[in-house]
């Protein structure tokens, strides 16, 4: 029987809203790099007819599925927003699923390293899972600016969102390392070209 592949690294790719964590994750991908993206892997969990979108049903009552049986996410988000009680029942729910089917694709994946690529990987904890921490930062002001015109949403609903997110040295501070996101995609894309050279000749040695 063939040895089963197991990576040998797991590099935990985080940042701020608008500093470019999906075109890194992108990069990454292009150069044959498995992902696993931790916003795929909360969605998989709930998918329709699991356990965990049933006993959701159960406790939060059937108006949270919409007619075709999926979450219908909008009113659940509704019902835990002020509800701190019904946050936490959420939160212990999914969390343990969700630190499960995470730990089990970074172990079938294929490449020889493997990103974990998680909004808050710093703040839920995500980052025990990796062997790296690596930041995408950006200047705040140019965040704003990014994600005022890619979600066409106010600034203030952005700094409501970054303010919930760890400040911006704070996360440079547990950073392994650090790409400067603050030109165009081609300066990123050789940024990340480098990084991964640099991973893979470590994996080698």
């Amino acid at each position: 029987m063939a040895e089963k592949h197991v990576p040998r690294m797991v590099v935990g790719l985080t940042g701020g809203i608008g500093s470019g964590k999906s075109a890194a994750t992108h990069i990454f991908s292009s150069l044959g790099v498995n992902i696993v993206d931790s916003d795929v892997v909360a969605r998989e969990v709930v998918e329709t007819g699991s356990p965990a979108l049933q006993a959701i049903a159960e406790h939060f009552g059937p108006d949270v599925l919409q007619d075709d049986g999926q979450l219908n996410r909008a009113v659940l988000r509704n019902r835990i927003f002020s509800n701190a009680d019904e946050k936490l029942w959420l939160e212990k729910l999914l969390h343990p699923l969700i630190r499960l089917e995470t730990e089990k694709q970074l172990r079938s994946a294929q490449s020889d390293y493997v990103i974990l690529s998680s909004p808050l990987l710093l703040e839920t904890g995500q980052d025990v899972l990796t062997d790296r921490v690596l930041v995408i930062d950006a200047p705040e002001l140019l965040q704003i600016e990014r994600a005022r015109l890619r979600d066409n949403t106010s600034t203030n609903a952005i700094e409501a969102i970054m303010a919930s997110q760890w400040s911006r040295e704070r996360r440079l501070r547990c950073a392994d390392d650090i790409i400067v996101n603050d030109s165009d995609i081609a300066n990123l894309e050789r940024e990340i070209r480098k990084l991964h050279d640099h991973y893979c000749k470590d994996i080698s040695k």
